[in-house]
């Protein structure tokens, strides 16, 4: 008698979750060079973004963004993408991130998002998060990551691209 409406109650919030989480929310956050941007303002042209979520404690994380150094140059020539690496290191290890970005010479963007503002607008919670989105639209997430992971990613890319 009460299975009806709690799967109905259950459907519904699930449909609500699934629309909340389409779109890239402008929050305002921080860039490495200490400035603030929007998020609508950084995904606003046509092409296509790599959001990785990360924290200077997450190895995998780190591994992650590493091996999409090492691919970016020569994809980037084939695919019109962009990626920022969003780190979520609060107050406490904050002061980790300059120098570990420093030494890794990524040929990308990072953003700082200390208070977790735009982590818990598109409900992350585990690390690393990695989001392909187009003009604010998500169009793919993923947790976690194991080697050649990075390749998956990029064959998604190309996949979105034809379409």
């Amino acid at each position: 008698m009460f299975k009806k409406p709690i799967l109905w109650i259950v459907f519904l919030i699930s449909v609500a979750n699934l629309h909340a989480q389409k779109f890239v929310p402008n929050i305002p956050i921080e860039t490495f060079k200490g400035t603030y941007t929007t998020m609508s303002k950084e995904l606003s042209d046509d092409s296509f973004y790599i959001l990785s979520f990360w924290a200077t404690w997450c190895v995998p994380c780190i591994n992650e963004l590493d091996a999409l150094n090492e691919v970016y140059d020569e994809l980037s020539k084939d695919l019109n993408f962009k990626v920022y690496a969003i780190s979520t290191d609060d107050a406490r290890t904050k002061r980790r991130v300059r120098p570990l970005v420093n030494g890794k010479s990524w040929k990308f963007d990072v953003l700082l998002d200390e208070n977790h503002d735009l982590k818990r607008a598109l409900n992350i919670s585990g690390l690393p998060h990695t989001i392909i989105a187009k003009q604010n639209q998500i169009l793919y997430r993923r947790v976690g990551y194991a080697p050649g992971e990075e390749l998956d990613l990029l064959k998604k890319l190309k996949e979105y691209e034809v379409e």
